[in-house]
């Protein structure tokens, strides 16, 4: 099997560290802690499950002393993209800067998705050559088991009427524009609110500051061109409006901490891209 795609670990917080890797990670944990992830922090508690994407910033704050089992899978392995047909996780549990990166579970749901976990590692040990098939169809039922609970809490944790539509604005405002507006207050101005009141609604639902936000949008979009497409830097950086892809060059590693080629060969370019 190719053992180098994906893994299954357990480890005690906080002495695993899960962060700066190039695989897709789901961690499932019980407890009461937070944690960062990018610039939000989060709080969580009882049976937890947390999604990151290659790379994405990660560190664990005041969690301390319990187990946790960590799934982590190469793009080589699943391809997200390529089969969000059968499971609509990309956008939902990975690559969504608007939605909190983790979810609660059930205490049945947590035992299904770990007896899960634990069936991917005795595949992963196996030697025959249905192995692979039957670990991508474990880590599929992970994917959908975890995405529709994700649905079901997202639609009970939407905020107010007022909020939600002025929420709901600035992300199709951002969605549109990013590309050619980054700063703070032109989104302000187009909502007609001060720069104040703007930046505190953000931060209320967001746990971040608009400027972190539209970076991350860009980011993100990065990130999808250097996975999902064989476009060159240079036409990266063209793409996403930047001087030269020099400047963008500099602007990606100094939010993800590596240049757009390491990243590129970290990640791999999808099978979605063909």
């Amino acid at each position: 099997m190719q053992e180098n795609l994906f893994d299954i670990k357990t480890g005690i917080l906080p002495d695993a560290a899960v962060n700066n890797s190039s695989f897709y990670q789901i961690i499932a944990f019980n407890g009461t802690g937070r944690f960062m992830v990018d610039f939000a922090e989060y709080s969580f508690s009882g049976n937890t499950i947390l999604f990151l994407t290659p790379h994405q910033d990660f560190q664990w704050i005041n969690s301390f002393g319990f187990t946790f089992d960590l799934l982590q899978f190469h793009g080589d392995f699943y391809c997200i993209e390529y089969h969000k047909k059968e499971v609509a996780c990309n956008g939902l549990l990975f690559n969504n800067i608007y939605l909190q990166p983790h979810i609660n579970v059930t205490a049945n749901d947590f035992a299904e998705i770990k007896l899960l976990f634990k069936k991917l590692a005795d595949e992963k040990n196996a030697d025959d050559v249905y192995s692979l098939a039957v670990a991508r169809a474990y880590l599929q039922l992970i994917l959908a088991l975890c995405s529709k609970e994700k649905i079901n809490q997202v639609k009970t944790e939407m905020p107010d009427d007022q909020d939600h539509n002025e929420i709901t604005v600035f992300q199709n405002l951002l969605e549109a524009n990013f590309l050619r507006q980054r700063s703070p207050s032109f989104y302000a101005a187009a909502m007609s609110l001060s720069l104040s009141a703007f930046s505190k609604k953000i931060k209320k639902q967001f746990r971040k500051t608009p400027s972190e936000i539209i970076q991350e949008r860009i980011i993100l979009e990065a990130k999808k061109l250097l996975h999902l497409t064989y476009k060159s830097v240079k036409e990266i950086a063209a793409e996403l409006n930047f001087e030269d892809e020099f400047y963008f060059s500099r602007y990606f590693k100094k939010n993800t901490g590596l240049s757009p080629l390491h990243y590129r060969e970290s990640v791999g370019i999808s099978i979605a891209a063909k």
